[in-house]
């Protein structure tokens, strides 16, 4: 087990080259998980990678094996950026254009702030069920009602019932009991002030337009995936997000849809997801581009 210790926390991680060490050398891919998710549910994809690829996996603040130790401090997209960033720093891997970035859901936040940390270190970029869309006051109100009423009330997840209206609400093709499990587990088991915060304050209106600055203006090739079945998060901000880049981005985007898939189209769909993050990042290498200034990390923590 791989520890890194933060101002906040005592963040658990994972690196293949711990168990494999064939991928010495390799170009590096990292993962930035979805709202209340631990890194559990990349495995898979991990698996299907290595050896070509040297993977890293985290559970951010308040998910999975990750233990908060400062909960006076808040939780938002860019110190779960500065998370990653610490940990970049001590794997030694921001070499030049050798890092793929990988962002599930709220994880996109995070992906799309750290390739602007690191925009001479990035080889791509992969964004994953998170679109741009005009905002509205009031959806984003109840959506933070909903973040909030959900992890005040998440024992009523033990029961059965709401358990598998969970699963549905996350899928639209089998992902397999094993991964039914992680999910549900992951949930019930996130530190709920820190999944309230960071839930919360990603809704907020700076956020989420620095969020639409930041992803349309990724100087590295891009890959949108969406399952078009996703019932978590509108497929159509991925459609709007696309649109927005073309002829405005230096960059090439690529945008995959996955038809009768949720949420999880790693887990939905995996060998079509892998098949799909080897292409592009087969194409990144071929992509060069100028060095850029990176921006600096402004979390206040």
């Amino acid at each position: 087990m791989s520890q890194l210790s933060t101002a906040h926390s005592v963040v658990y991680y994972e690196d293949t080259l711990e168990t494999h060490p064939e991928v010495t050398g390799k170009p590096v891919v990292i993962f930035l998980n979805g709202w209340a998710l631990s890194c559990r549910y990349w495995k898979p994809v991990v698996d299907a990678l290595t050896p070509d690829y040297r993977c890293i996996t985290l559970d951010q603040s308040g998910t999975g094996r990750t233990k908060v130790v400062h909960n006076q401090h808040k939780f938002n997209i860019p110190v779960f950026a500065d998370e990653a960033s610490e940990l970049i720093e001590k794997l030694g891997i921001a070499g030049d254009h050798n890092m793929h970035i990988i962002g599930h859901s709220m994880g996109s936040m995070v992906a799309t702030e750290l390739h602007h940390r690191y925009p001479n270190a990035t080889a791509s970029v992969t964004i994953i069920a998170c679109g741009i869309f005009d905002y509205s006051w009031w959806q984003m109100q109840m959506l933070s009602w909903f973040v909030e009423t959900s992890m005040n009330f998440k024992w009523l997840f033990f029961l059965g019932s709401f358990k598998e209206a969970f699963v549905e609400k996350a899928t639209s093709q089998p992902i397999g009991e094993a991964f039914e499990k992680i999910i549900v587990e992951d949930f019930l088991n996130t530190d709920t002030e820190a999944a309230k915060q960071v839930g919360t304050l990603s809704l907020d209106k700076g956020a989420l337009d620095l969020y639409t600055a930041q992803s349309v203006s990724i100087d590295a090739p891009l890959l949108l995936c969406v399952g078009i079945d996703d019932k978590t998060i509108p497929p159509d901000g991925m459609v709007t997000l696309y649109e927005r880049r073309q002829g405005t981005a230096a960059s090439p985007t690529t945008l995959i849809q996955y038809p009768g898939t949720g949420h999880l189209p790693m887990l939905e769909n995996t060998e079509e997801f892998v098949k799909n993050l080897r292409e592009h990042f087969s194409q990144s290498a071929q992509f060069a581009r100028k060095p850029v200034e990176p921006i600096a990390a402004n979390a206040k923590s």
